[in-house]
């Protein structure tokens, strides 16, 4: 019964990676949720002060990617239009040029949608700009977390 816990922690810890980068696909909880699996096999030794407050984290940094971005637009005079435009420039992104897609995506969409917006080239460059350092700024925090996660759960599996 173990095995399946394992793959299954296993597929987890790498679509919480991919979702990191992947809007819609929660990358953070689907990294935790392997150390949970993990926990139901023999191998997996974590403390409860360890889970809690790596729950905690993943909370946080799922509530902030969602806040991040929205700041980052605001903070340079983006609207929501440009929010919506990152998001949909790195869908875009992914497939029509990956891997530079990720990053070349969001700003082009988060400009784009300033464009349409009614903001004028200046305004939607700089929105677009901050849109794009917001979404990155995320995307890193995700990262981070799910990436330490994936270590964790390694570490405690093969060693």
């Amino acid at each position: 019964m173990d095995w399946i816990w394992i793959i299954s922690g296993v597929v987890l810890t790498f679509a919480g990676l991919i979702g990191c980068i992947v809007p819609l696909i929660p990358g953070p909880p689907l990294s935790y949720l392997a150390l949970v699996l993990l926990l139901l096999t023999d191998r997996a030794l974590f403390s409860s002060d360890f889970m809690a407050l790596w729950l905690i984290i993943t909370f946080l940094v799922t509530v902030l990617d969602y806040y991040v971005p929205v700041w980052g637009a605001k903070k340079f005079g983006g609207t929501t239009k440009g929010i919506w435009g990152a998001t949909l420039g790195l869908i875009a992104g992914i497939f029509l040029i990956p891997p530079f897609g990720i990053i070349v995506g969001p700003f082009i969409g988060a400009y784009l949608g300033e464009i349409i917006g009614g903001n004028q080239h200046e305004n939607a460059l700089k929105a677009g700009f901050g849109t794009f350092i917001g979404f990155l700024a995320g995307t890193v925090m995700k990262l981070a977390v799910s990436s330490t996660l994936t270590f964790y759960f390694f570490k405690a599996l093969l060693f």
